[in-house]
């Protein structure tokens, strides 16, 4: 088993401890969870700007590396559990991500002038 592999496992266990089972059965709950994981992840993305002194008026601050990975690694839980709740497996995840890292090499192989959504159509 390869790491992604192995993080949703993971996840998955610890979904299922705290009482969600994904992907949820109807399109009703699918959009209640990506709303919860899209917030948690919104709320997780404030707390890893807190880490970094972004207030360029205050002298207090300091950049918490350690706090910053903790951070990501809570982005990563939830981004985890959003591609469950869109009943993706690790090896989909790994699949979209060549094809998307394809298309986005392409864009900077154009110039990236114009926006085509088409281009991912296929992902």
């Amino acid at each position: 088993m390869d790491k992604l592999e192995e993080i949703f496992r993971m996840q998955d266990a610890l979904n299922r401890r705290i009482g969600v089972n994904l992907p949820p059965p109807t399109d009703e709950e699918k959009a209640k969870w990506i709303l919860n994981y899209t917030r948690a992840m919104q709320q997780e993305t404030a707390e890893l700007i807190d880490s970094v002194p972004w207030k360029w008026w205050a002298k207090y601050q300091k950049f918490d590396e350690q706090n910053a990975k903790v951070e990501v690694v809570d982005l990563f839980h939830f981004l985890v559990s959003l591609a469950q709740t869109l009943g993706m497996s690790a090896d989909d995840v790994y699949q979209a991500y060549l094809k998307k890292n394809e298309v986005n090499h392409q864009r900077q192989d154009s110039g990236y002038v114009k926006k085509d959504e088409a281009d991912s159509k296929h992902i």
